[in-house]
């Protein structure tokens, strides 16, 4: 009994649809000088779709919301920051042994775009650049067709600010990187499991 229970939750869904929420950092020097957000921001909107190749491989398209908001003494400003990456999916958990059969883990990393467009007056200072997301997704199988899991992820703005003169005609503008703390369901799309 324990074995079958065990192989039921160790094979992976070829098709999978994730939604998540939570929360974001931006990082301070994404701004113009004298320029940051709030240490941490809601809300973190992740939507996407999953595929794996094998057992352990996989690709991934996703979509991801953030909002910022200045920190308390800075010039008011908010940002709707959106990306959109493919990924490359590993799932190591048979090389973990240690970790209980209704728990996996995931890494996914891969390149995108990310979409700066900041509210209200400072429409002007939008910005569309590259960029590269990287992190770690932990899954607990609550039955054969729902997970529920976290994500820990790091997108990384390929691109440098623009120069501004003066700097508060920049407000608004974020080309950095954010780190997103997210929390979500793992719902599978194929009526069956991964089989090699």
């Amino acid at each position: 009994m324990t074995f079958t229970s065990y192989a039921q939750y160790s094979k992976t869904s070829k098709w999978k649809a994730i939604f998540a929420v939570g929360l974001n950092y931006a990082t301070t020097d994404g701004f113009v000088e004298g320029s940051y957000a709030k240490s941490v921001n809601f809300p973190t909107v992740n939507l996407g779709v999953q595929h794996m190749l094998t057992s352990r491989y996989g690709v991934k398209l996703d979509f991801g919301f953030n909002r910022f908001k200045n920190a308390s003494d800075t010039p008011e400003f908010k940002i709707n920051y959106s990306r959109i990456n493919a990924q490359l999916v590993f799932d190591p958990t048979e090389y973990l042994g240690f970790l209980p059969p209704r728990i996996r883990t995931v890494l996914h990393a891969g390149p995108g775009i990310s979409f700066a467009k900041p509210l209200g007056t400072l429409k002007e200072n939008k910005q569309t650049y590259a960029n590269f997301l990287g992190g770690l997704e932990l899954h607990y199988a609550i039955n054969e067709k729902v997970a529920v899991y976290s994500d820990v992820a790091y997108i990384y703005g390929l691109t440098s600010l623009e120069d501004y003169d003066p700097v508060l005609t920049g407000l608004g503008a974020f080309n950095g990187s954010v780190f997103n703390l997210t929390f979500g369901l793992a719902v599978s799309l194929d009526g069956c499991r991964y089989c090699n």
